[in-house]
């Protein structure tokens, strides 16, 4: 039985390709997204349980996807994990306009991916 279903928004294809694979082996059906505005869409057509995206991205950011999801009614439940190569930080003043979840520096491990989105089911 799958444990549902996850989007992978990220513009290198290794990380989706990589993270995507693990999360399969783990019984999670995957969507991946090459950019957020691709993500955006997809996320709007499959509702998925949960969205993993870099911060950086071409189009869109994983940020302002985030944002957006939120402001949406059919999606604004969605939790997120945000993938960033620069350490960044959402301010506390804007969290409450995402559902960024979790932040991951990268590089990562894809364990540590998996704890997360563990510890987001749990937490639900």
């Amino acid at each position: 039985m799958p444990n549902g279903t996850i989007l992978i928004a990220d513009d290198e294809i290794h990380i989706r390709h990589v993270v995507g694979q693990r999360l399969r082996s783990a019984g999670y059906t995957v969507i991946e997204a090459g950019d957020g505005k691709e993500a955006l869409e997809l996320a709007l057509e499959h509702i998925p349980d949960m969205v993993i995206s870099d911060l950086q991205m071409p189009t869109m950011s994983g940020l302002e996807l985030c944002t957006q999801l939120r402001d949406n009614a059919s999606t604004s439940h969605i939790p997120a994990i945000l993938l960033t190569a620069r350490g960044y930080l959402i301010e506390e003043s804007h969290k409450h306009l995402t559902n960024v979840r979790a932040i991951v520096a990268k590089p990562f491990s894809v364990r540590e991916i998996l704890e997360r989105i563990d510890s987001l089911r749990v937490a639900a």
